[in-house]
């Protein structure tokens, strides 16, 4: 089993959702002040940064499970949540937070009945779901992962959280996925059917779905969060992505199935629909004023999540990615349209040139 460093992903993303007052639940990343302009990446920092600035402690962390039906159980930690399926095929997980936890996280799996663990999904490549690769690699687990996932664990990259930006470095050969897939793939492991999903950039360029058939059960990575989500917009991330993502897999479930979010409590098909209408509205409402040309101060000015605010919590890292990420695709749309118009005009000219000179138009 290869067992290493996927630590870092799951304490970040835990402070990204925003604590819902509903839920009492989770760690809000707290943006420290909105700017006149979408964020720049500030200094980067190193994991060590990142524990300061946030006030994580491994040592004091405490990792707490839930039990989602027979066999299948969330693991509350720092970073990600982590789903575990437990049989008598052996042990498999949907993420792995940090190194540094991965030994509480062992001591849980150890006393809901698990062993080591055989597999290892990642949802993504970020630091907080996926660093305790960098534990379980070396140790035999096998890894699995979107193809884009693994090939971003392969760099070094800057993840922009608008408070601060960290400096997540390349993973050893050990603790890449040594499995990977492009739309789907199956696993069918302790008496059930697994399926791994994706439908295009999202939270991040690579991320996955797990859907657990027998226990009607899916696990979204940060797709979907009980808090407002991070996009990562500075590497690919995509709002409007994220949007038909989620409503790619609301149509793959049902009333009764559990979705487990990449932090927070777990919810279900009616709770994704409402993060569905919120992601939504915002996006709409952000959409209009970036085609209108206005700036992130004056969209900033219309508080454009206010409404949502007291469920989902601090907006500010949110809006900040949404309005980049709109504006990336909104300046896209309009180079293309410009590189469109242009090549017709110079094949307008070249033929009324070839008009005026006598010749044949083509």
């Amino acid at each position: 089993m290869k067992k290493v460093l996927l630590h870092t992903c799951t304490v970040v993303m835990d402070r990204w959702v925003v604590q819902s007052r509903r839920l009492g639940a989770l760690v809000a990343l707290t943006v420290i002040a909105l700017m006149a302009s979408p964020a720049k990446a500030a200094e980067p920092v190193d994991l060590p940064g990142l524990m300061e600035a946030f006030g994580w402690d491994f040592d004091s962390a405490v990792v707490r499970a839930e039990k989602v039906s027979e066999g299948l159980y969330l693991l509350f930690g720092i970073g990600g949540n982590v789903a575990v399926s437990i049989g008598s095929q052996g042990t498999l997980i949907v993420d792995d937070q940090f190194p540094e936890i991965m030994p509480k996280l062992e001591k849980a799996i150890t006393n809901l009945g698990g062993g080591d663990v055989d597999f290892a999904l990642n949802t993504h490549w970020h630091f907080d779901h996926a660093q305790g690769n960098l534990a379980l690699g070396p140790k035999g687990t096998w890894i699995v992962a979107h193809e884009t996932s693994r090939d971003m664990m392969m760099g070094n990259h800057n993840v922009n959280l608008v408070a601060l930006n960290y400096d997540q470095k390349a993973y050893p050969a050990a603790a890449l996925p040594s499995i990977t897939f492009t739309d789907e793939m199956q696993f069918h492991f302790n008496g059930q059917r697994i399926e791994l999903l994706h439908f295009g950039p999202a939270h991040t360029t690579g991320d996955t779905a797990v859907y657990f058939e027998g226990s009607n059960a899916v696990h979204l990575g940060d797709v979907f969060n009980r808090g407002y989500p991070f996009i990562d917009a500075d590497n690919g991330g995509d709002l409007d992505g994220m949007i038909s993502f989620c409503r790619a897999v609301h149509q793959r479930i049902n009333k009764d199935t559990k979705v487990m979010p990449g932090h927070g409590d777990i919810s279900d098909r009616e709770g994704l629909l409402h993060y569905i209408k919120m992601l939504q509205t915002v996006r709409d409402r952000i959409a209009v004023m970036v085609v209108a040309g206005a700036s992130f101060t004056e969209v900033q000015a219309t508080s454009p999540t206010a409404e949502f605010d007291d469920e989902f919590g601090d907006p500010a890292m949110f809006v900040d990615r949404a309005y980049t990420s709109l504006k990336k695709k909104h300046e896209a749309a309009r180079n293309a349209a410009s590189a469109v118009a242009k090549a017709a005009a110079e094949a307008a000219a070249h033929q009324a040139a070839t008009l005026k000179a006598g010749g044949e138009p083509k």
